[in-house]
């Protein structure tokens, strides 16, 4: 196995019905240990950027750090950017390689929305690419992009000609999910997710999964959402394993980085291979 593009990632999970951490990295540790959790799980996985992530650390470093990760991997892994709206960013890095783009024009008229991912499609499919879309931005603040603010749910009819005149290989609705941490149970509108895959039998991916219950992971993944995003999960691990380390070291008088960023790889690792089997993608790895 080795680097493979999105769809023989996704394809799949949504036709066997489980489903595939997505998680947003943000510097060569997480890289690493979200690709070693993969192998460990002996799971696929889909290792997203954000737009944040590729401009302050480069979109060709990233790109060297993921070829030099994933050199001999045993595992189906793929690299994703993560809801973008700029198309700048969407064609630095196809031209790089990466294998989809979320291409995130909700905020514009879905009319607007429409012709441009379906200029995107064209561009990715140039370089073998896969493309993600979605008319309903997704609630909360992600990385410097999107709004707290709710936005309007599109009828189904408009939801699926989008899908038809786009051609994209991903959708991702909005069903009430939201980026960041949860201050409520949320209200899922489940439902929505069956009636696209009941019309369309097309992949859907669930944004906003860190700090949904199991139960309804269980239940949207067995209704088609075979992309799960993870971020803010990835995020607390890191930075609460790292405080946690740096007060003992505080206490201790003993100052070791390598012991800090072995410590909080271990618990990036744990984090990812629960996740491969909270999802049902541990032991889809092929190995």
């Amino acid at each position: 196995m080795a680097v493979v593009p999105l769809k023989d990632i996704v394809g799949p999970a949504f036709e066997q019905r489980y489903g595939v951490p997505a998680i947003n990295i943000f510097n060569d540790l997480t890289m690493e240990g979200v690709l070693a959790g993969a192998v460990e799980a002996n799971s696929p996985v889909i290792l997203q950027t954000s737009v944040k992530t590729v401009r302050s650390i480069g979109s060709r470093v990233l790109f060297d750090m993921w070829q030099s990760l994933t050199r001999g991997i045993e595992v189906p892994v793929t690299l994703h950017l993560d809801h973008c709206p700029d198309r700048a960013v969407v064609t630095e890095c196809l031209k790089a390689g990466w294998n989809s783009v979320l291409f995130d024009a909700s905020e514009l008229p879905v009319e607007e929305n429409q012709r441009q991912t379906i200029e995107v499609v064209a561009e990715a499919r140039s370089y073998g690419a896969q493309v993600e879309g979605e008319i309903e931005a997704i609630t909360g603040v992600e990385d410097d992009h999107g709004s707290d603010e709710v936005s309007k749910q599109q009828s189904l009819d408009t939801a699926l000609a989008f899908i038809d005149a786009t051609g994209i290989d991903v959708f991702a609705p909005s069903i009430g999910n939201a980026h960041g941490s949860y201050k409520a149970a949320p209200v899922l509108d489940v439902e929505r997710v069956t009636q696209i895959v009941e019309a369309r039998n097309v992949p859907i991916a669930l944004h906003g999964g860190s700090g949904l219950s199991s139960e309804q992971f269980a239940d949207l993944i067995a209704r088609g959402c075979a992309k799960v995003n993870i971020s803010t999960a990835l995020k607390e691990t890191y930075m609460q394993s790292s405080l946690a380390f740096l007060k003992q070291a505080e206490q201790n008088n003993k100052w070791d980085p390598p012991s800090l960023f072995k410590a909080t790889r271990a618990d990036v690792l744990a984090l990812v291979t629960g996740l491969c089997t909270q999802f049902g993608s541990a032991g889809k790895g092929g190995r």
